[in-house]
């Protein structure tokens, strides 16, 4: 096996490859000059190839340095990756939500959750994909699920997915709400990725006599849409809570369609949590809705 330059020298590389400059290496380091001088001739004798042209006002790479240093530049910030992950900053959480959950109900509630906890540093991390609490380093997760989840995680029912028809007041002005089935028949429908129309349809024993309407790849775009008038939207309502309450979005028909998938919130189980983390879990949870609890 190739023995592996000394550490020493690596990093002294690194930061003086940053600057092209020992002087300002060194300062960055917290050393002298001539030690990350030193530790730089050190290690290009034991690679055996010059690494820097020695220059009267600071340094440029060899063909063989510059290479090499953009592989130990990625070296020294992946260990950085790696420990930041391995060790959490206090008062940082991180939080993994979809990206609809992320637009239509978290960023409306981060206010007040700064307000009653500014010691926190929350990131959001908004993915479809199922995150891992190891590999990405997450504290929290918010998903759509049924459970059981496993017994390693502990688990808080946040919403029901009960799914409502929802339309912005210009689409349906001049008509008097709730809507009769056939006036939703003939209304534009939007569509995204949870395809939810055609049993929502099923409910109400109609067919839908809107047209093709639009197809958008997630519900928080079908929502914008809706919110611009293009068509009405089917989605759970307690995402469209805040647009209904302050009047952009208003519930075309009484019907609602209980969905399978709840929304929970996840954290393990078991080992002790960060305060920071705690705090989070125990805002998250105090925002659940009561009829999630029963």
């Amino acid at each position: 096996m190739t023995q592996l330059p000394p550490l020493n020298g690596l990093r002294a590389f690194d930061v003086a490859g940053r600057h092209l400059n020992f002087r300002a290496a060194a300062d960055d380091m917290g050393v002298t000059q001539g030690a990350v001088a030193q530790q730089v001739r050190q290690l290009e004798t034991h690679l055996g190839v010059p690494l820097f042209e020695r220059l009267p006002k600071g340094l440029a790479f060899t063909a063989a340095g510059r290479g090499y240093h953009a592989r130990i530049a990625t070296a020294f910030d992946d260990l950085r990756a790696a420990t930041e992950t391995l060790r959490p900053e206090p008062g940082k959480v991180l939080v993994s939500v979809t990206p609809t959950f992320a637009a239509k109900w978290l960023m409306p509630n981060l206010p007040e959750f700064s307000a009653a906890h500014p010691e926190i540093d929350l990131a959001v991390l908004a993915t479809e994909r199922v995150s891992s609490f190891h590999g990405d380093g997450i504290d929290l997760a918010i998903r759509q699920g049924k459970p059981p989840f496993g017994a390693a995680l502990e688990v808080v029912r946040l919403f029901r997915h009960e799914v409502i028809a929802v339309a912005a007041p210009t689409l349906v002005s001049g008509q008097s709400l709730p809507l009769g089935p056939n006036t939703v028949s003939r209304l534009p429908k939007l569509h995204d990725a949870h395809d939810l129309w055609p049993a929502f349809l099923r409910h109400l024993n109609i067919e839908d006599r809107g047209g093709r309407g639009l197809r958008l790849s997630q519900t928080a775009l079908a929502m914008d849409a809706a919110l611009s008038g293009q068509g009405v939207v089917l989605v759970s309502s307690f995402l469209a809570a805040r647009d209904m309450a302050e009047g952009r979005l208003v519930q075309v028909c009484l019907d609602t369609l209980p969905g399978e998938h709840d929304f929970y919130m996840l954290a393990e189980r078991g080992s002790k949590r960060q305060p920071s983390v705690q705090a989070a879990f125990d805002w998250f949870a105090s925002k659940a809705d009561a009829k999630a609890q029963t």
